[in-house]
């Protein structure tokens, strides 16, 4: 029997410049009184998040701030900070001022100071035990300083596990933000690169949930089946398309001028929708692609990031296969594919499968992404990891719009070692 039900869950949703300014007041109304600020070195530096923590504790509520996430988290960088917010609690709400990282961690703090045992409990199978939270969590409030992982809209957070080399993440609805706080001003003068890479995680999101398995096309679920991603469905797919249509007109301006107020709004806005259709639809072969390139790194360094480790961000680890991966799924739908590559360039032509990869990989020139796999230390003779590392991500391919095996990965990487 074919499914006949999707779900959609949202977070509260509060946008515009200066909507940092009112956190007091909706912490207030949350009832929380003790609160467990979470951010990275490099955004606490921009001085937003003591703003923040002084204007909250104006209202009469305590802060206490954490702000050694790590950008692109581990499992041990997330370890450290769940034993601070052991340590320094209780509390009655976690608020995430930062990018996808420190909402990500925020979500593995707050999971793991309310409920027992350890991340590996957690973990998306087969890497961890994917262990259901048992008890309920804090009120968590998410205030994203970039425009991309849509992590203040999804019931996920993304890690990399050291010693697997492999990068994975939890997934349970009850990890949904409260609510999401999204104010464009705390984007301006983001490095060009940082805009780049979150941008085309913006844009995969998008992408991927517009091109995900029909949610119908499944098997029919029982209400205790059912999973935060169903499948391309009649509601995310409005939010897919309006994110495209905002990127087509503001990404390359935010990326050739961090001061467009304009284009930077538009990308938020790009961003929150497109966290909203792929945070119900789901994403599928890019994603699962790119958690082996991000935690297989070796010595690549890109521009506008901390220095010390090697690292590629996860939204350019997504999209360095993104064009091959989509000529992958053209035969699957191919009026999507062809309506998504018109929506993100208007006056392209032609109908096959090259339509989409042409489009993407014009945007990834032109916005100055790695010209594909090679560029960021891959070689032919990773293929095979890589690919064992995509094949752990089956909670991902299983939203793929046709079926993902083995050797279709392996060709998917060898085409993305260069792309022009």
């Amino acid at each position: 029997m074919s499914e006949t039900v999707f779900t959609y869950a949202a977070p509260a949703l509060k946008f515009g410049s200066g909507a940092s300014a009112e956190l007091g007041h909706d912490l207030a109304a949350l009832g929380a009184r003790r609160i467990l600020l979470v951010t990275d070195p490099g955004v606490a530096a921009t001085g937003n998040p003591e703003r923040i923590a002084e204007q909250v504790r104006a209202r009469g509520l305590e802060v206490t701030t954490y702000d050694g996430v790590r950008v692109e988290p581990t499992d041990a960088s997330m370890e450290h900070a769940i034993a601070f917010a052991r340590d320094a609690g209780p509390f009655d709400a976690v608020l995430a001022v930062g990018g996808g990282s420190s909402i990500d961690t925020a979500k593995a703090v707050n999971l793991l100071t309310t409920n027992p045992g350890e991340l590996m409990d957690y973990l998306n199978a087969p890497v961890g035990r994917a262990q259901a939270p048992s008890q309920p969590l804090l009120p968590l409030v998410a205030v994203p300083t970039t425009t991309g992982t849509g992590s203040e809209s999804t019931t996920i957070c993304v890690l990399d596990v050291l010693s697997l080399h492999v990068k994975t993440g939890i997934s349970h609805p009850a990890l949904r933000p409260t609510m999401a706080v999204v104010d464009p001003q705390l984007t301006m003068g983001q490095p060009a690169m940082v805009t780049a890479a979150a941008g085309m995680d913006i844009l995969c999101h998008a992408l991927e949930s517009w091109t995900a398995r029909w949610f119908a096309d499944f098997d029919a679920k029982t209400p205790e089946q059912r999973v935060p991603y169903c499948g391309a469905n009649p509601i995310a797919d409005l939010w897919a398309q309006r994110a495209m249509s905002l990127l087509a007109g503001s990404f390359r301006r935010a990326v050739a001028d961090g001061g467009d107020v304009e284009a930077r709004e538009q990308m938020a806005l790009a961003a929150t929708f497109a966290g909203l259709g792929f945070g119900n639809a789901g994403v599928h072969v890019p994603h699962a692609n790119a958690y082996p390139i991000a935690g297989r790194v070796r010595d690549y360094r890109p521009e506008g990031y901390p220095d010390g480790e090697p690292i590629v961000p996860h939204g350019m680890a997504v999209t360095l296969t993104a064009p091959e991966a989509f000529r992958f799924t053209f035969e699957a739908s191919p009026q999507r594919h062809l309506e998504a590559a018109r929506l993100l360039e208007p006056d392209v032509t032609g109908d096959g499968p090259d339509v989409l990869p042409g489009v993407l990989t014009r945007l990834m020139r032109d916005i100055g992404i790695p010209s594909g796999l090679a560029e960021v230390g891959y070689l032919d003779s990773d293929v095979d990891d890589l690919v064992e590392g995509a094949l752990k991500q089956q909670r991902l391919l299983a939203t793929a719009p046709r079926e993902v095996r083995a050797e279709d990965l392996a060709t998917v990487f060898r085409d993305s070692m260069h792309h022009w």
